[in-house]
Parts: C-alpha cells; structure tokens; sequence
C-alpha cells in the first residue's frame, strides 16, 4: 500500500463504519441519516442534486398535504351547469390539464374533469349533453394526510389529483402528484408556466450588493455580472455555490469565488433559496 494510500484510509474507513452502523439497525435519527449523506456528497460520492432529492424524500415523510396544498382561493375549479363550448374556453386559459367541478355550492364536488375527456366529448358527432356525464370520482382527504403517504396511494390507484377538505367539510383546496414530487425534486415546469424574467432573479441594493435568487440560471447570472462561471456540471448560481462549499450551506456562510463573494441569505434542508452577492473590482 502507498504511503498515499495509507493517509486515506483511517477517513474512509470512519466513513464505512457508519454506514455499517446504520445498516446494522443500530439506533440513529433520522438527523443522523441526513449527516451521513451530507458526508458522502462531501467526498464526492454523490452529486448535490442528488443529495437534495435524497433529503427532500426524507423530508416529505414528515409533511402533510395542508403543507402544500393549492389554496381553495387559487382552484381553478368548473360549474357543472356551464355549456361544453364554454368550458372549454376555461380549460384553454389556464393550462391545466385536471379541474375538480362542483355544484351549486363550490363546497359541492361532483368530480373531476380531464380536459382530454372535455375535448373528446365536444368533437363527438353524439356527445354528451352535461359535462357531469364526463366527470371522473374526486378523490377527497383531510389536511392531516401525510405526503408520503398521499404520494403511494397517488400510484397504487393512478390518480394525480385529489381534493382536500378540512375539518368542517368544506373544500380547503386541491393537490396534485406534481406538488408531491415537486418537495422531493424541485420545481417543475411545464410548457403552460411562465418564463422566469431573470431581471427579477437578481435585485440590487442601496448598499451596492445584490440579493440573487438560488435558482438564477449560471447563463443569467454570467450575462447581468460579465462573468465566466462553468454551467456544464450545474445550472444554477445556487447548484454552484453548494457545490463550491462542499455541502448544503446554511444561512449566513459564505464563499469567495474570484471576483465575487456569495453570503447564504436564506436556506432549508432541502436546498438554497437566496444569496448575496458583492462585486469586488478587477485586479
């Protein structure tokens, strides 16, 4: 064994130790999980996206759908009592692709239309007269339900779509299977969602600094600052910074990257949200 070799060897070998330990069943939290996997991104042994997702997974376990719910104020929801053609109209302007339908009372869920099913029953030559008669059952369940439970009877029955109530009875709001996914994963857009401005990605202060959203593409940030940073390996200002720092950061580290110092405004478990950045002048 080279001497090299030799100088590693008590780190991996501590490294593999808890890994044995947490596959021996011996107590741990699930903080102590989180740690492990910090570690392994740390030395390299898996990407910090994957790390993210890895935490936001363990996260979702601990969330319930009133954490991530669309409010009722936000449904897009139908009257049942509303012609085809007019349905239509709506389903075209927003973009969606699911929409629970109620009765007189919104409180009323009678089902949930498809716009594939709107759209098939609109160009049949004997469609039908009531678009109660294309409706799918609505799937209704408490705030309380946790996601990762929600997520499992999302594929066990291949619904993506289900109606949350509250405690009176009343319609609370509405989750998908995307807003499940979307904790583990991150954002997901679709050809309906709109571009980002990247102006509003990065604000300017009186200070001269500026606060930069994680999420601002490295293209963005590169084409606003005149820098050179590389985008091949990550997207993101945020993706680069967490990876520059070795770990997940937490507000208020901070990293100097040539000309420009990154300081963590905002962070969570799952990922950054917001830096600050100051310019510094070429040497």
């Amino acid at each position: 064994m080279s001497e090299d070799d030799s100088s590693t060897q008590p780190e991996r070998r501590s490294w593999l130790d808890r890994i044995g330990a947490m596959l021996s069943g011996e107590p741990s939290t699930r903080e102590d999980l989180v740690e492990l996997l910090r570690d392994a991104q740390s030395d390299g042994l898996i990407a910090a996206d994957t790390l993210r997702m890895m935490e936001g997974a363990i996260a979702v376990s601990d969330m319930t759908v009133g954490d991530v719910m669309i409010p009722r104020a936000q449904m897009v929801d139908l009257p049942a009592d509303a012609g085809l053609l007019d349905l239509m109209k709506r389903v075209v302007e927003s973009g969606h692709s699911r929409f629970p339908v109620h009765g007189e009372d919104r409180d009323e869920i009678l089902g949930i239309l498809l716009a594939k099913d709107l759209l098939r029953g609109v160009v049949a030559d004997h469609g039908p007269a009531s678009v109660r008669e294309l409706l799918r059952p609505a799937v209704l369940i408490p705030e309380s339900k946790k996601l990762n439970v929600l997520l499992r009877e999302f594929r066990q029955s291949r619904n993506h779509m289900a109606i949350v109530i509250d405690e009176y009875g009343g319609v609370a709001g509405l989750v998908t299977i995307e807003d499940v996914l979307e904790q583990i994963v991150g954002e997901i857009d679709d050809e309906h969602d709109e571009a980002e401005n990247p102006d509003a990605l990065i604000a300017a202060q009186a200070d001269g600094h500026y606060v930069v959203d994680a999420l601002t593409p490295i293209a963005d940030f590169n084409e606003r600052f005149g820098a050179d940073f590389d985008d091949d390996e990550y997207d993101t200002i945020g993706g680069l910074v967490a990876a520059a720092i070795g770990h997940l950061p937490e507000a208020g580290e901070e990293l100097t990257l040539g000309r420009f110092g990154f300081r963590v405004a905002s962070a969570d478990a799952r990922r950054l949200h917001a830096l600050h950045v100051s310019v510094h002048a070429d040497h």
